[in-house]
């Protein structure tokens, strides 16, 4: 029972060897959804950026750790009629890890974060009504 248990946890860590790619199709056109990659990869703090090519929007980038290793994914977006399709290769779907789903989850987060109306800006506020301003005192004129 004991050698069963160690050779299917060794398996679910050798699972990761074959790559996936998974296609999602926003209705948002690329150069709207590209910001949000990333700003997912950059700022999420989950990710190792290894490159990124803002022409091609591609990115290639590791993520995971000491306990369940570093994985290299990467992410391209189409164009495509109906908005754009993003596909992430990864090579990890595990137990403890959901890699695609997981990056994806970050890129509508961001996508929705930066999408969102900011608030007024300062030179959109009218300024509060400022009490008026006492009149100047008008040069007295004598009678003729």
């Amino acid at each position: 029972m004991h050698k069963a248990a160690i050779t299917a946890l060794l398996l679910s860590c050798t699972v990761p060897a074959f790559a996936k790619t998974h296609k999602f199709n926003y209705a948002q056109p690329c150069n709207t959804l590209w910001p949000a990659v990333k700003d997912a990869l950059r700022n999420s703090g989950k990710y190792g950026i290894i490159g990124i090519d803002n022409e091609e929007k591609t990115a290639s980038y590791n993520i995971g750790g000491f306990l369940t290793g570093k994985r290299i994914n990467s992410v391209l977006l189409n164009v495509i009629p109906s908005g754009c399709e993003m596909q992430v290769q990864s090579s990890y779907s595990g137990a403890f890890n959901n890699d695609v789903d997981d990056f994806k989850k970050r890129v509508d987060e961001s996508l929705a974060k930066l999408s969102a109306p900011s608030g007024p800006s300062k030179t959109d506020t009218p300024e509060p009504n400022q009490p008026a301003a006492p009149a100047a005192d008008k040069p007295k004129t004598s009678p003729q």
